[in-house]
């Protein structure tokens, strides 16, 4: 079975798991919170633990998503684990943290997004740097994901992709002052040396910053 890291000499290897093909709908059956793995031609990737650095950068990014969204009331966040359906390859994703427009919101299933998010955010772990910035970022960009983010904590590096009129990514050159203002949540901007601060800035700062309390 295809190990998907194996060309990633900086990465530990993670591989297919021993179990047999499956559909889909036999892999969100398997499937549980337990277990850290998405689905890819038939396959199910098992994916390493993740560190607390990686965790924590989740839950603040979703919980800024989050609250901006419902501020605005202009759709939905999650955050792993949940998986994106994407019909392409085919392949069942899990993002770190998801954005999903509120004209789109009909895409949302029981237990998975059916098609691309209009934002990805994904955070690079040891295991994951191939499958985040070349196998997720062709998928994804091939989905129709309006926007992308990728996070690279231990390089202190960050990456941000807009889908162009071509639909292919576009990466976003920030300014000098290292901020980002995104076009999929418009108002929403987050300077990146905030992702590399210990501890992370409080949510309460980061919303004063925004003028939201």
């Amino acid at each position: 079975m295809v190990q998907e890291l194996k060309n990633d000499s900086e990465s530990p290897a993670v591989t297919s798991s021993p179990l047999p093909k499956m559909t889909y709908e036999e892999f969100l059956a398997w499937y549980d919170e337990e277990r850290r793995a998405e689905w890819v031609d038939g396959e199910v990737i098992l994916m390493g633990p993740v560190s607390t650095r990686h965790q924590l950068l989740v839950s603040f990014l979703g919980a800024l998503i989050q609250f901006w969204v419902e501020d605005r009331q202009s759709g939905l966040a999650l955050i792993a684990p949940f998986q994106m359906k994407l019909s392409l390859r085919p392949s069942g994703r899990e993002p770190d943290v998801l954005f999903i427009a509120r004209e789109r919101l009909e895409l949302l299933k029981h237990n998975y997004l059916d098609g691309g998010a209009d934002l990805a955010i994904e955070i690079i772990n040891p295991d994951s740097r191939t499958r985040d910035r070349k196998h997720k970022y062709q998928e994804y960009e091939q989905a129709g994901v309006r926007e992308y983010w990728i996070i690279d904590p231990l390089r202190e590096r960050v990456e941000f992709y807009e889908l162009d009129e071509n639909h292919k990514f576009s990466q976003v050159h920030i300014a000098s002052d290292r901020t980002f203002h995104s076009k999929v949540l418009p108002g929403l901007w987050i300077k990146t040396d905030w992702l590399w601060q210990d501890p992370l800035p409080p949510l309460k700062f980061v919303l004063k910053e925004w003028g939201l309390v």
